[in-house]
């Protein structure tokens, strides 16, 4: 049985969500520093 599609697909997909935590983050200490 083959996975490494899916881990490649797993891997992009956590490296995403990783990425878009990060970004979720930085936009409310953004508004938090500018809203103030």
């Amino acid at each position: 049985m083959d996975i490494s599609v899916q881990e490649k697909t797993f891997a992009g997909y956590v490296k995403f969500t990783s990425w878009s935590i990060v970004a979720i983050i930085a936009v409310l200490i953004f508004l938090a520093i500018v809203g103030g």
